[in-house]
């Protein structure tokens, strides 16, 4: 967490024994978090932004990703409160963890979507009352033109198309 902006959180892990076993074990759990200098650890669901919970879920994920075989992972918006250069901090981490197995992420920054070595569009479709999802694999153009629209809106222009571009070519560099 301390890559993900956070440099100065403790994250501690509390158990309390239970007097008697439950369906969930033998202890109760709880995360801590103290995410400045100075402040106690305090339970992560009290005291968490919704940024910080996915910085820190990511962090879990991340360390768990990296210790054991499981083949795929899905993120659903875990860029969820972030932006900026944090979110291309996500961005690079998914990438890493993609090193060892399938990432799927969903996302709408395009600070972690040009990180992805693929990147599918999926588009709501209503045709006679019916609603069905569409999944397109962009390439190329398409690609620059989607990363453009995550970044600057309904209307391309050369300069978001520029930032695109630039952004896809520096994750090539890496």
């Amino acid at each position: 967490i301390h890559g993900l902006g956070m440099p100065h959180a403790r994250f501690f892990i509390q158990c309390q024994p239970l007097n008697q076993v439950s369906a969930n074990g033998f202890e109760d759990i709880e995360y801590m978090i103290a995410s400045n200098p100075g402040q106690p650890a305090q339970p992560l669901r009290k005291v968490a932004s919704g940024g910080e919970l996915s910085r820190i879920s990511l962090g879990i994920q991340v360390v768990t990703a990296h210790t054991s075989i499981i083949p795929t992972l899905v993120f659903d918006e875990v860029d969820v409160g972030i932006s900026g250069g944090i979110a291309e901090v996500v961005g690079r981490m998914l990438r890493s963890v993609g090193k060892r197995g399938q990432v799927f992420c969903v996302t709408h920054l395009a600070q972690v979507a040009a990180q992805g070595n693929q990147h599918l569009r999926v588009s709501k479709l209503v045709e006679d009352e019916a609603t069905s999802s569409q999944v397109e694999l962009l390439k190329d153009q398409h690609r620059t033109q989607e990363i453009a629209r995550l970044l600057g809106g309904l209307e391309l222009t050369e300069q978001t198309l520029a930032h695109a571009r630039e952004m896809l070519g520096n994750v090539q560099l890496q």
